[in-house]
C-alpha cells in the first residue's frame, strides 16, 4: 500500500522555518558535487560550508546546524575526518545525515557506512539500491545508479529506520520517507534530474538542513524531498536539456514559495 503524499501545508511550514533560520550545513561531500551542493543550499535559503580536514571538521561540526556525510569519493583520510566530525556532532547534539553513495558494491565504503550507522545518524538518504544494501538485503545498484524500484525498498527503509532511529528517505521516481512506523511519499521531478550530476547529493544536503529545524523530523525530511521534486518539475518545464536545466533548477529553488507548495 502506497504511503500518503506529504500534505502541502507541512512542506510550507518547513520552508518558512528553513528561510527564517538559514541553517549552516557542514558538508563533507564528494569532490564531484561540492559546488553544485553549495549553490543548491544557497538558492533554497541555507548556508553551506565545506570543511574536510580532520581537526577542523571536528571543531566545525558543533558550530554548524547540521552535518552531511556523503561517501561518494571516500578515502582513508576522509573517513577519519568524517568520523571525527560525527563524534563531535554527536557530542554537541548536532544532527547529521548519511548519504551512502554506491554502498554495497565496494568493500571499503560499505564497511565505513555500517560503522557510521552505529553512530546514530539523524537521517539517511539514498536510492533504492543503496538503502537495500545498507539494510543487508540484495540490491542491483550500478555505482550511483539504482536498478531497484524505490517502493520495493520501502520495507528495507522502514526496517533500517527502526534499527537506527534515523529518518530514512529512499529516493527515485517517487520518494518514500519513513521513521519505521509512519511514512510519506513525495512525487514530482522527472527524468532530466538524473541527467545532471549531483541532484541526489544536493538533496542530502537539503535533508541535513531540514533535520536542524524544529518540529517533526519526518515531516521536515519529507519536505526537503518535496522542495527538490517541485523545483525539478518546474525546471524541466522551463528547460530544453541538461545544460539549461541546472540554472533553471537553481532559479526554481530560489523562487520556491509557500503558495506554490500548498
Amino acid at each position: 500500500m502506497q504511503p500518503d503524499l506529504l500534505p502541502g501545508h507541512r512542506a510550507v511550514l518547513s520552508l518558512q522555518q528553513l528561510r527564517n533560520i538559514s541553517p549552516l550545513v557542514h558538508c563533507m561531500t564528494n569532490d564531484v558535487v561540492q559546488s553544485f551542493t553549495a549553490n543548491v543550499l544557497l538558492a533554497i535559503g541555507a548556508a553551506p560550508a565545506m570543511v574536510i580536514e580532520a581537526q577542523e571538521a571536528a571543531q566545525f561540526s558543533p558550530v554548524a546546524h547540521a552535518l552531511l556525510v556523503n561517501i561518494g569519493t571516500l578515502t582513508a583520510d576522509r573517513r577519519d575526518a568524517m568520523l571525527a566530525a560525527i563524534h563531535a556532532a554527536n557530542e554537541s547534539a548536532t544532527p547529521w545525515v548519511l548519504d551512502p553513495v554506491a554502498v554495497g558494491g565496494l568493500t571499503f565504503r560499505t564497511q565505513f557506512a555500517h560503522q557510521a550507522l552505529a553512530l546514530k545518524p539523524a537521517a539517511i538518504r539514498g536510492n533504492a539500491s543503496e538503502i537495500l544494501a545498507l539494510a543487508g538485503e540484495h540490491s542491483g545498484g550500478r555505482g550511483v545508479d539504482s536498478t531497484d524500484d524505490a517502493f520495493s525498498a520501502l520495507p528495507a527503509a522502514q526496517a533500517l529506520a527502526r534499527l537506527t532511529g534515523a529518518i530514512v528517505a529512499v529516493t527515485g521516481e517517487r520518494d518514500y520517507i519513513t521513521d519505521g512506523e509512519n511514512s510519506w511519499s513525495v512525487s514530482g521531478g522527472g527524468i532530466l534530474m538524473t541527467r545532471v550530476v549531483g541532484t541526489g547529493c544536493a538533496l542530502s544536503a537539503v535533508v541535513a538542513a531540514c533535520c536542524s529545524l524544529p518540529g517533526s523530523r519526518l515531516d521536515n525530511v519529507a519536505a526537503a524531498c518535496q522542495f527538490m521534486k517541485f523545483a525539478g518539475q518546474q525546471a524541466i518545464s522551463a528547460s530544453c536539456g541538461p545544460g539549461s536545466f541546472i540554472p533553471a533548477f537553481l532559479d526554481a529553488l530560489y523562487g520556491l514559495n509557500g503558495e506554490a507548495l500548498a
